[in-house]
């Protein structure tokens, strides 16, 4: 059963969150203010445009200093958030984990609504990156989100009531859902995940009445016996050499980002990697495969191909094509040119002409070893001899599948002319998995994760990690090059928000909401917020106040694979929506020490027994317990297991004993022998640490 909870009163909203501060009192000065008309936040990038530029300008950079809190919002799940929060008519709407949609007043804070689809906890093995959703769209006073589990639900924004949903995928699949929708007239987009695991993408297109499919575009050709959808994949079905691709899926999914121009009628979506990742598993007689790596243009109105732009031909790296996408008009050579920008995982930071995918540059906006540049002339890039590591591994490459920018949305000031960008530098040694065969559910990436696994040496693991970085780039689309940079202490920091106030806002993985003079960088303002932000802020006026909201909750990709020693410190989850006002007066409880305590059984394991373990480990569990089984802070450090979770160690793995936090069973892939050996790895992580630790304080 799915079910709504409607909760009216600040009573009933009190026992699921901290309570809110009332609205201020009407002082005369407030009265005058709510002449001001209020300013919303409707669309997931604010504007068809996706510029995530607000021109509201009341709170700036004389004034940022008094930003305080108003009010927050504990969830009710400790997962990662990554929704951009939608304002409409004066409530705020949000997602959480597990594809939950809450209601707010955003005056006040009070809980309107929450509605809880039911997701199968143990979908969570068909999802690669956390248990994330970015957010709803909304038209017509309703509501619209995909699910973990591949449905779109439609809802009445007024008390949360179903309307209608629909199952997009097919669920003996490992499809997801965690992006957002878009709305353009009648209809309801929406695309899916799961290219890791092996799925076949595409965009669909659903009535936003009855949620009936209006079309569908495949990004990737299927089986060629039986025939193509459309004659673009039959075209694309060309680039692709050999095969079998379709039996495993070919990948190609479009998990995130969108962008849409009503002028020219064109939808822009970003395309994502292969499956597996490595070209030469996937197509072993080259080609580019298209259209993995891909923007592509489509006719909303059917879904017809209009035109592509392939950032990363034949790709082997999964170096996407999903990432923020934002549409602008600016003069190049003397001529105001209609233009669409990116900076996918690639490195590259591209501008092409949004009416015909002409390529106009390209320049590398983050540390980039695979590829020398990109051609001016043919738009391609020049990969560098040994990357596509057909031969033996890479070594250690820039950037590695995390990408020099993620899925957090940049922003565009039109006055500075800066896109913003959260970049990042995370390296990966790339290697061909010489045992690989499709494991249908599973990763299926066709590399072997060993290679890329942090050394235990202490010189060679600090020389590594000396090369991770995370800043935000301004960066010049007209110049093509940055203006300024901010140093981070790590990567997977969050979105950002610039305003009319010469203000940009950004959280961080250090656990901070920050306000920077967007012409500078210069640093003005911050806030504890207790836990990672990787979700992009929003700004919205009502009765002449601006606010500033975010969702905070650190989660996602790399906080599960790449572990402590890849972000900021292992940061705990404090799932919370919060929310600013200058004035603001409210405040968060104190923040619990997160504690670690490691007591491990004696090792009694052979050395190839651990040795196996690990294997199975970067094969099986890496992805959620992270590197060298640190975690990250949102799944449960396995270091630390205590004498009652080793005696139930093969119940838990084989049996699924924990299936409802997400951790189902692996009895089908996974023997008692190899089990074991994975719990002899783990004994032995959690001795080495106690052994780092004690050699760090004797020293």
């Amino acid at each position: 059963m799915r079910y709504t909870i409607a909760l009216p009163a600040l009573g009933v909203f009190c026992l699921l969150a901290a309570c809110s501060r009332e609205p201020a009192p009407e002082t005369p000065e407030r009265v005058t203010a709510t002449a001001a008309p209020d300013v919303e936040w409707r669309q997931h990038g604010l504007d068809d445009a996706e510029t995530r530029h607000s021109p509201l300008a009341q709170i700036d950079t004389e004034n940022v200093a008094e930003l305080g809190l108003a009010w927050y919002f504990d969830y009710p799940t400790a997962r990662g958030k990554e929704a951009t929060p939608l304002v409409i008519d004066g409530t705020i709407y949000t997602t959480g984990s597990w594809s939950h949609v809450f209601a707010h007043d955003a005056r006040s804070g009070e809980l309107k609504w929450f509605y809880n689809p039911e997701v199968p906890r143990d979908w969570a093995v068909h999802l690669c990156c956390d248990v994330v959703n970015r957010g709803v769209a909304h038209r017509d006073g309703h509501l619209f989100f995909g699910t973990l589990d591949g449905r779109l639900v439609s809802l009445n924004a007024a008390d949360g009531s179903l309307r209608w949903e629909v199952q997009t995928t097919d669920t003996s699949k490992p499809y997801s859902i965690t992006g957002a929708p878009r709305i353009i007239d009648d209809k309801v987009i929406i695309g899916n995940g799961g290219a890791e695991l092996g799925v076949r993408g595409y965009v669909s297109a659903y009535d936003v009445d009855d949620g009936s499919l209006r079309w569908r575009f495949y990004t990737v050709p299927g089986d060629p016996e039986q025939g193509f959808e459309s004659p673009a994949l039959e075209r694309a079905a060309e680039t692709w050499g050999g095969g079998p691709w379709w039996e495993i899926g070919g990948g190609g999914t479009v998990w995130d980002s969108m962008a849409y121009d009503p002028a020219l009628n064109l939808l822009y979506i970003g395309v994502g990697n292969g499956a597996p990742w490595n070209r030469q598993l996937r197509s072993p007689d080259g080609g580019d495969n298209l259209y993995l790596s891909s923007i592509v243009a489509l006719n909303p109105d059917d879904g017809s191909y209009a035109w592509h732009y392939q950032t990363t031909p034949g790709d082997s790296w999964d170096y996407t094509a999903t990432q923020h996408m934002i549409l602008a008009d600016l003069v190049i050579d003397g001529e105001e040119r209609p233009v669409i920008m990116q900076a996918p995982k690639n490195g590259f930071f591209y501008v092409l002409d949004r009416r015909n995918g002409e390529f106009l540059a390209a320049e590398p906006y983050a540390t980039v070893t695979w590829a020398s540049h990109v051609d001016p002339e043919t738009g391609r890039p020049v990969v560098t001899e040994g990357a596509r590591y057909e031969d033996k591994p890479t070594g250690l490459q820039l950037p590695g599948p995390i990408g020099g920018h993620n899925w957090h949305p940049m922003s565009y000031h039109p006055e500075h002319g800066l896109v913003y960008i959260p970049r990042q530098d995370v390296g990966w040694v790339y290697a061909t998995d010489e045992e690989f065969e499709h494991r249908p559910g599973y990763w299926n990436t066709g590399t072997d994760s060993r290679p890329a696994a942090l050394p235990d040496d202490p010189a060679t693991k600090a020389a590594v990690l000396g090369t991770v970085r995370g800043t935000i780039v301004a960066w010049d689309p007209v110049a093509m090059a940055p203006r300024w940079e901010v140093e981070h202490a790590g990567p997977w920091n969050g979105g950002m928000l610039s305003t009319g106030g010469n203000l940009l806002f950004q959280g961080n993985a250090e656990g901070e909401l920050v306000a920077y003079r967007a012409d500078s960088g210069e640093a003005l303002w911050s806030f504890d917020a207790q836990t990672g932000i990787v979700a992009p802020p929003v700004t919205y006026r009502l009765d002449g106040e601006q606010y500033v909201a975010v969702v905070a909750g650190w989660g996602g990709s790399l906080p599960l694979v790449g572990g402590e020693a890849l972000t900021a410190g292992a940061i705990a989850n404090r799932s919370r929506l919060l929310v600013f006002k200058l004035g603001g007066d409210a405040a968060l409880p104190p923040a619990e020490p997160r504690e670690l305590v490691i007591d491990p059984p004696p090792q009694t394991a052979s050395a190839e027994t651990v040795s196996e373990g690990k294997k199975l480990y970067l094969q099986y569990c890496v992805f959620c317990h992270g590197d060298g089984a640190v975690s990250g802070g949102v799944t449960p450090d396995l270091r630390t297991l205590t004498p009652e979770k080793h005696a139930q160690f093969q119940a838990i793995v084989r049996g699924g004993l924990h299936w409802e936090r997400g951790m189902v069973g692996f009895s089908d892939q996974l023997g008692e022998n190899d089990v074991e050996a994975i719990r002899a790895y783990l004994v032995d992580r959690a001795h080495y640490t106690l052994a780092s630790a004690a050699e760090d304080a004797a020293e």
